[in-house]
């Protein structure tokens, strides 16, 4: 249905018939913020995706329309400049990009439309920039190399939007893989796939709308503490290269007595990095339970140690602690304005979310959005 109604708006809008590409929204099953320090993460993509439309022009011009925000844009392939419009700016980042590396684009039809929300909880941005990626190399016949065509989206953002992020959410939308988290390592980008067997279990994402205007300044700060924990250490340990090389004792040494803020934020990466790697194994022995209790873990830290959560999050995830029929709960996203991901039993999936739902207005007087995701492929030319 949604291919359909893609083809069609395209040509009303350019009279054309596109190539259409899809790419995923993520989320990740444990590693909360081990990205920022070169550590391990275990994303997943999901069924929930960016659709990007494109056709060729014969001039050198652009000209975009994006159904969420139903507005239309056009500028020059030689004018590439930052627009007010954010969706704009990533997909004019590709493709600068796309030039800075050396590729030949010409002028292009595009138009987007999606049912990944219009936020970073679920990568939507990376899905953004990805499908953008991959349909302008379709679409002109290049050759680039998938990690490659995952840093030309990252990178979209970094010069274009400034936006200093990790590959970790483009990676995640180019490789996901049908039924399987990616093990990634942050440092390497080496990764392996994992199998998930939920067996009667689903996926479900309890989303509210909690905005905090002093996300950015506080994630910015918890950053800076991470880096100067790792200075400290590395100011007496020559051979460690960033916190992933740290351990607790190295901290307890170094850091504890100094600054306990700061200790408290590389307790969580150490510990968390351990955590995606004991929750990696857990889905390789189909420990569906045991992985449940890592989530519970990772969030306690999230909340308790690193400081990124909130109280309307903690509720949902420690309401759901007392529901025998959810293996395991955390926040995702970047925490305050974030979403819980929860693993529930999928005959009674329609009960819990009313449950949820219910409580959580009672307590907050807000609604909560509620998701049943599917694990994916990843970025892929629909037609």
């Amino acid at each position: 249905m949604m291919i359909e109604s893609i083809k069609s708006a395209f040509k009303q809008h350019f009279n054309r018939v596109p190539i259409i590409v899809r790419s995923p929204g993520k989320i990740n099953l444990a590693g909360g913020y081990t990205n920022d320090n070169d550590g391990y993460v275990l994303p997943v993509a999901i069924d929930i995706a960016t659709y990007v439309a494109v056709s060729k022009r014969k001039d050198d011009e652009i000209h975009l329309y994006s159904e969420s925000y139903q507005e239309a844009f056009q500028t020059k392939l030689s004018d590439l400049n930052t627009s007010e419009k954010d969706w704009v700016n990533y997909i004019l980042g590709v493709a600068d990009q796309l030039q800075k590396w050396g590729y030949h684009i010409g002028g292009f039809n595009l138009y987007i439309d999606g049912d990944v929300p219009l936020d970073d909880e679920l990568s939507s941005i990376a899905a953004m920039e990805c499908s953008t990626a991959y349909a302008l190399i379709e679409l002109f016949s290049l050759s680039v190399p998938m990690l490659d065509l995952a840093k030309i989206a990252q990178m979209a953002g970094q010069d274009f939007k400034g936006i200093n992020n990790s590959i970790i959410d483009q990676f995640t939308s180019v490789f996901g893989k049908k039924g399987n988290a990616i093990l990634l390592d942050g440092k390497s980008l080496t990764y392996d796939y994992i199998p998930i067997k939920l067996d009667g279990y689903q996926f479900v994402l309890l989303k509210a709308d909690l905005d905090n205007p002093t996300l950015n300044h506080k994630l910015i700060k918890i950053k800076e503490q991470c880096e100067q924990g790792f200075l400290l250490v590395k100011s007496n340990v020559e051979h460690v290269r960033s916190l992933r090389d740290t351990n607790l004792k190295m901290l307890d040494k170094y850091v504890k007595r100094k600054d306990i803020e700061i200790y408290n934020k590389c307790k969580f990466i150490i510990e968390e990095n351990q955590r995606v790697l004991l929750a990696a194994e857990h889905l390789r022995n189909a420990n569906l339970k045991g992985f449940g209790q890592v989530m519970f873990q990772t969030h306690d830290g999230l909340s308790e140690f690193y400081q990124v959560s909130c109280d309307e999050l903690d509720f949902l995830v420690n309401t759901v602690k007392k529901i025998p029929y959810v293996l395991g709960a955390r926040m995702i996203g970047e925490g305050f304005e974030g979403c819980t991901l929860n693993i529930v039993k999928e005959n009674v999936i329609d009960d819990f979310i009313e449950e949820l739902t219910h409580a959580f207005e009672v307590k907050f007087a807000k609604k909560l959005d509620a998701y049943v995701v599917e694990i994916e492929d990843g970025t892929t030319l629909i037609c």
